[in-house]
């Protein structure tokens, strides 16, 4: 298992000398790499092309499939707020990692510490302002659509 480790922090140190930031992850299912991602907001654009997002994406593409249980994550750095989540909603079971959250305020990479600090305020006290807008009354409720489908 040490090897998947390895291997992450391997594509991270990688993807600092190729002008990204320094997280790599791989994902693992019965003791075998099924895929593997860096960080790739430096060359795509995308704020949520993380390591963990990038190999979650490879592999549910390959199964044409959502739901990865059963899966493990090695991430070169602890998961961010969104990263997490998006295990959560997959089904992984069990994540590895190296550098803390901490270890990423040090080096300059901050923003994952304050975004678990602003979730766990109210909606009211976050620095994102969220304002709840009901249907109109013409307007088709999804939610039941959904429902009723299900």
């Amino acid at each position: 298992m040490d090897q998947f480790m390895e291997r992450a922090v391997e594509l991270a140190t990688e993807n600092v000398r190729d002008g990204g930031e320094p997280f790599g992850a791989v994902l693992v299912k019965n003791d075998k790499q099924v895929t593997e991602g860096v960080n790739e907001l430096h060359s795509r654009f995308d704020i949520t092309a993380h390591a963990e997002i990038q190999a979650m994406r490879k592999a549910q593409k390959m199964m044409h499939s959502h739901v990865l249980q059963g899966y493990t994550m090695y991430a070169s750095g602890e998961p961010c707020p969104m990263c997490l989540t998006a295990m959560y909603f997959a089904g992984i079971e069990t994540i590895y990692y190296c550098a803390t959250s901490e270890d990423a305020v040090d080096a300059g990479l901050g923003k994952a510490k304050n975004i678990y600090e602003e979730l766990q305020k109210s909606k009211d006290g976050r620095s994102i302002e969220m304002i709840h807008m009901p249907l109109k009354d013409a307007q088709e409720d999804p939610m039941q659509l959904w429902k009723e489908r299900s």
